[in-house]
């Protein structure tokens, strides 16, 4: 999810990364910033163990199957590293050790779809795209240079995360509720949803459809389709719809895009943030 500096702390956006190679990998080590997406390998068979160099995983966001991190939320409801039910359309079995602040993952189902994982220690939020592969157990660690190394702390079970949380902290914990409601439609009541087929313009040889729109916390949050009606496959980045809403004026705060690569006929969902009105 590619985020204005207002929220992660320093202008970033998101990048496209080079998949790694297939090969068995013991380790693998990300060079990782706030908000820029990296790619790593996951294991379809054994699980993949997580932990972020010099600090301890304080949240974990996702379309998590199930867990064993703590209870208080619904099915799902990742933030705070919690989805203590099972959740039935969930990609990844989650379980956390909480005296190192380490997670453990492990995917569910036959899909080849890559896995989008937002993962938080207390300082910044790291976006992992996960290529599943038939490799063995394997550890991927999170090397972040631009943060300094932070004590280590336990995982909490309670919903809402743990830890210190600065504003900025709050306000990409609101984000990322209001987008698990946009990707799920498990939608909380204190959240307006409109349902829409409204085309936009866009880009010559695409489709671009607002399909719903969200608003509630001092958020707008839009749902859009967009199809590639061309003949050649596109590429796909965040920053491409940070664009100014002619009808409301809000600020973009937050886009998160599906799928990044379409061939023709293929479609994503983008998921666009603004800020909206007094929560």
């Amino acid at each position: 999810m590619w985020l204005r500096s207002e929220f992660a702390g320093r202008a970033v956006c998101m990048a496209l990364v080079a998949a790694l190679p297939l090969p068995v990998l013991a380790l693998q080590v990300l060079d990782a910033r706030d908000g820029v997406a990296i790619e790593a390998i996951l294991s379809i068979k054994e699980p993949t163990r997580i932990r972020i160099d010099g600090t301890a995983i304080t949240d974990v966001f996702g379309n998590i199957h199930s867990s064993n991190c703590g209870a208080g939320s619904a099915a799902g409801t990742t933030a705070g590293i919690v989805a203590p039910a099972t959740n039935p359309g969930g990609e990844i079995v989650l379980e956390c050790d909480r005296d190192k602040g380490e997670i453990y993952i492990r995917p569910v189902g036959d899909s080849t779809k890559p896995v989008n994982l937002f993962v938080s220690s207390a300082h910044a939020t790291y976006t992992l795209v996960l290529r599943r592969a038939d490799t063995p157990a394997d550890t991927i660690v999170i090397r972040d240079r631009t943060q300094r190394a932070a004590p280590a702390s336990s995982v909490s079970g309670s919903y809402g995360g743990f830890g210190p949380q600065s504003p900025s902290a709050h306000h990409i914990r609101t984000m990322k509720a209001l987008l698990l409601a946009m990707a799920s439609d498990r939608v909380p009541p204190d959240i307006r949803v409109d349902e829409l087929h409204q085309p936009m313009q866009l880009w010559a040889e695409t489709r671009f459809v607002l399909t719903g729109r969200y608003e509630g916390r001092g958020l707008v949050g839009e749902k859009y389709l967009l199809k590639n009606i061309g003949p050649s496959s596109m590429l796909l980045s965040e920053p491409e719809f940070d664009r100014p809403d002619s009808r409301e004026g809000g600020q973009v705060l937050g886009v998160a895009v599906e799928n990044h690569k379409l061939q023709p006929g293929e479609t994503t969902q983008v998921f666009v943030i603004r800020r909206g009105g007094q929560p």
